[in-house]
């Protein structure tokens, strides 16, 4: 089984020429240090992307970062403009090109598919159960009234925790104090979306 998340940048007409130039390479060099293989990770047209994986734990964690990624890329910080909507397929692959674009197989197929379906929901996590992806749409419809609450420094300090980082290395990194990245997480309800991806990770690892 591979992931696919096809997804979009919300709020990118919002910025400046220079500000959308920028913030498309900083992404790109981001794909292009989380893809497996060169080429599965690609980002298009400014503000549409495509990322393949073949570890479903990876793939939730990307996609809850790429979300942080453009949150606290805001030029607002305690009101962003940017965020991403993201359809993900869970699925098998038929064929891998040398891009994702150049691929096909049912992932694709599934993430394509609902993403263009999107009706303003900003997270969708689809397979080819259809019980499995009722209960998937609670869950996932909870998660984002979390994650759209979240601040460009919530998002930052989410963003580190998901690499790992301890909290001392994100006040380093971030500039700021610890007790602060501690209350970033506190507000930002962490533990509770921590635990909601670990659940859908357990859940989708035994789809597979």
């Amino acid at each position: 089984m591979s992931i696919v998340i096809t997804g979009d940048l919300t709020g990118f007409t919002k910025l400046k020429d220079t500000s959308r130039r920028k913030l498309t390479e900083q992404t790109k060099k981001l794909f292009a240090i989380w893809q497996e293989h060169p080429g599965y990770a690609e980002i298009f047209r400014g503000d549409s992307f495509q990322l393949l994986f073949s570890d479903v734990e990876t793939a939730l964690k990307r996609m809850i970062q790429i979300r942080c990624w453009f949150i606290k890329s805001s030029p607002d910080q305690q009101k962003p403009v940017l965020d991403a909507k993201m359809a993900i397929g869970l699925g098998a692959v038929d064929y891998i090109g040398t891009t994702v674009h150049d691929s096909d197989g049912e992932a694709f197929h599934l993430s394509g598919r609902s993403f263009d379906a999107l009706d303003g929901e900003k997270l969708k996590i689809i397979t080819a159960n259809t019980e499995l992806n009722r209960q998937l749409d609670v869950i996932t419809n909870l998660m984002n009234l979390v994650i759209e609450s979240w601040t460009t420094g919530q998002a930052a300090v989410i963003f580190e925790i998901i690499e790992n980082k301890t909290q001392q290395q994100i006040a380093k990194e971030l500039g700021i104090g610890q007790s602060a990245v501690n209350n970033r997480i506190r507000l930002s309800k962490w533990k509770s979306i921590e635990q909601t991806i670990n659940y859908l990770i357990d859940t989708l690892k035994s789809y597979n």
